[in-house]
């Protein structure tokens, strides 16, 4: 292997935005994520829950008039 072309290795800390936090190894310090095994509805079982931050589900409803 080649030295100096490989970046950094660090422990980093993932947080979700419903405040889990999960420790691992990445090259970037902190991650951010929107949704995590602890708050995605297939995960947790709530299947009433719709998980949708773009607006892509009501966009679908309006095109097919399923509402």
């Amino acid at each position: 292997m080649k030295q100096g072309i490989h970046p950094e290795y660090h422990r980093a800390v993932a947080r979700c935005a419903c405040g889990n936090e999960v420790e691992l190894g990445s090259t970037r310090d902190q991650i951010r994520v929107e949704i995590c095994s602890k708050c995605h509805p297939v995960y947790t079982g709530q299947k009433g829950r719709v998980v949708d931050t773009t607006g892509r589900v009501d966009r679908f409803k309006k095109k097919y008039g399923l509402e």
